[in-house]
């Protein structure tokens, strides 16, 4: 059964940040606002929902009922699926558009603007957010944004509120309410015990703050010598030691740690970054001519999975020895291999908002190509206006394709069944 978390009030408090953008794949650098902090009022029509006041307080709002949704799914199934199969009973009923709201992620940057956010998930009915950036407010104005947008948003069930805490170069959530976390590297040092106890602290504060999944921990496998070279991991010492049964401990234990708080996690970038030198957010053409299906850098994120991760998160980089004809977030090839380590949970893609990685394909082509190619959740974290473009070319590809439709009920399952017990 679905169950629905209370939303709060529209009250959000101006979030104070540092220079550093929150990726996926590496740190990179921020532009400044485009607006005066704070959320922004749409020009081109009135909001039916409240916007978020400015206030200096760090005290969470009140919390309120979530407004109603638009539609209810139907009632469960007689007969359970096959195994591996996504419940489709789950989106039975639903309309196109809830169900491809589903499938894609929009980013909310802690900075601001808010309201065009906002605006997305009422208008293309999005199911989950990304905190983007760098805040040092803690964790009371987090929490007032994070109500603001549970509130604003037009979802049958509850939201996916995800963001980067990594540690180390990569923790996008600061200040009082928030440990400083060291990085994965640093983690490594430590006793699985005593990870998983302090991972479970880190993922308690995310949940004080209405987050409940973390885009982590990083499984990516990096060879020592080429660490100083290895710009999306290495460089920023996210990986967990250099040898694969560090990675699996360690990687395993920080998880471990997240779900025991009740926030859920995303084993990234599958099938592996660790060998390449480019960074897919910021450079084009990133490829690994190494991994192969059977690579120990593989075999971490099968670790991952039979550990209970929820989601897998997909690599943008090419990789020669799978398939070097597409970037692995749409290739049915690199997908579906993951299929093939027995995962039946949510695969979400890296940023496909801002990559440089994928930039010579149209964003609405970016998020079908993925979907396509089998995964179930498209994020649109570094660039959030691209997501309605991303929304209508899913929308037209499902009414056009009856095929493609189908892969959007079986993403749009998979991801209602993986917020089940939020």
């Amino acid at each position: 059964m679905i169950r629905f978390r209370p939303a709060g009030l529209l009250v959000a408090t101006v979030l104070t940040v540092a220079t550093l953008a929150a990726g996926c794949s590496a740190p990179a650098g921020e532009p400044g606002p485009t607006s005066l902090p704070g959320p922004v009022q749409s020009s081109a029509r009135p909001s039916p929902s409240p916007s978020p006041s400015l206030s200096g307080g760090g005290t969470p709002s009140p919390s309120a009922s979530q407004p109603a949704p638009s539609a209810t799914p139907s009632a469960p199934p007689t007969q359970e699926p096959p195994p591996g199969e996504p419940d489709l009973s789950l989106v039975a009923g639903w309309s196109l558009e809830q169900k491809v709201g589903q499938v894609v992620m929009v980013g909310l940057p802690v900075k601001g603007p808010f309201q065009p956010t906002f605006d997305m998930l009422r208008d293309q009915k999005i199911g989950g957010v990304f905190l983007h950036g760098r805040t040092q407010a803690g964790r009371g104005p987090v929490k007032n944004l994070v109500d603001a947008a549970v509130a604003a948003a037009d979802s049958p069930v509850p939201l996916f509120v995800a963001t980067d805490q990594e540690g180390g170069e990569v923790q996008v959530l600061r200040g009082k309410g928030f440990s400083d976390m060291p990085s994965a590297l640093d983690q490594a040092t430590l006793s699985a015990p005593d990870l998983r106890a302090r991972s479970e602290v880190w993922g308690q504060e995310l949940a004080a703050a209405g987050v409940n999944l973390n885009l982590a921990p990083v499984l990516d496998l990096v060879p020592q010598q080429s660490a100083t070279s290895n710009a999306p991991i290495g460089v920023f010492g996210r990986n967990y030691g250099y040898a694969e049964q560090s990675v699996i401990t360690h990687g395993n234990a920080f998880a471990e740690g997240q779900r025991d708080s009740g926030v859920q996690t995303s084993i990234k970038h599958f099938p592996g970054l660790g060998r390449v030198t480019g960074n897919t957010d910021t450079t084009a053409g990133v490829t690994d001519t190494v991994t192969g299906p059977d690579d120990p850098s593989v075999s971490v994120f099968d670790a991952g999975i039979k550990d209970g991760t929820g989601l897998v998160m997909m690599s943008s980089a090419i990789y020669a020895r799978i398939d070097p004809d597409a970037p692995a977030v749409f290739s049915p090839t690199v997908v579906g291999l993951v299929r093939e380590h027995g995962f039946d949970g949510v695969i979400i893609t890296d940023d496909l908002s801002a990559a440089v990685q994928v930039q010579d394909v149209p964003a609405g082509q970016r998020a079908v190509r993925a979907v396509d190619a089998g995964v179930d959740l498209v994020l649109a974290s570094a660039k959030p206006s691209v997501a309605p473009a991303m929304v209508d070319a899913l929308v037209r590809a499902a009414r056009k394709d009856p095929a493609f439709a189908a892969k959007v009920d079986a993403a749009a399952a998979r991801v209602v069944a993986a917020k089940s017990g939020l």
